[in-house]
């Protein structure tokens, strides 16, 4: 076990967690480019590899969904484990919750200083819809690994994965128009997909 490699690890997701706004789904999405353009050599290999694929981050996020608790963390671990086991798994989740702790235990300090401040203020009206452009971005990337575009164009991929089409119609319904949580959702697509896709 490298410990260079664990503290590349460490560092990564730190850097994620300090410069992610919106939290942690909007973190995804940096994470995702930051994950998947990170190279390292596993023993034995000749030529390096990604940290992870783009295939693997979007089951790293499922899992993460189908869990209790912050989705970051969960999908740092993912991608922690698979470069270096339990302790990689450990030094990503420090990473992605260390940083941003300690930066919110100083904010707490100086919050109520600074809460009404035009600036800060200002600022956010900026950065919300930055948010839901990162997120939008790391819907349409992951897709290309769940739709297979990056083997066929997007109509042949929506052709031949029209199932997996459908059932992000049905879930962006269930969780538009009910109050389901998305757990209960992703626990019934889990137990489907063990029935249906035998």
């Amino acid at each position: 076990m490298s410990i260079m490699l664990l503290w590349k690890i460490f560092l990564l997701f730190s850097r994620v967690a300090i410069f992610s706004w919106g939290g942690g789904p909007a973190s995804l999405a940096l994470m995702q480019r930051e994950a998947t353009s990170a190279l390292w050599l596993p023993p034995g290999a000749t030529t390096p590899l990604p940290w992870t694929t783009p295939e693997d981050f979007a089951d790293a996020v499922a899992v993460g969904n189908a869990l209790p608790g912050p989705i970051a963390p969960q999908v740092s671990a993912f991608v922690g484990y698979k470069l270096a086991g339990i302790p990689g798994a450990v030094a990503a989740a420090a990473g992605t919750v260390l940083p941003t702790t300690l930066l919110m235990l100083v904010m707490v300090i100086y919050f109520f200083r600074v809460k009404d401040s035009p600036h800060v203020g200002n600022a956010l009206k900026v950065v919300r819809p930055v948010v839901v452009a990162l997120l939008l971005w790391t819907a349409y990337d992951m897709a290309y690994a769940v739709f297979g575009v990056s083997k066929l164009s997007w109509s042949g991929a929506m052709t031949v994965g029209w199932d997996k089409l459908l059932i992000v119609i049905v879930t962006f319904a269930v969780l538009t128009l009910t109050k389901t949580n998305p757990a209960y959702v992703i626990l019934a697509a889990s137990i489907a997909g063990v029935i249906l896709y035998r």
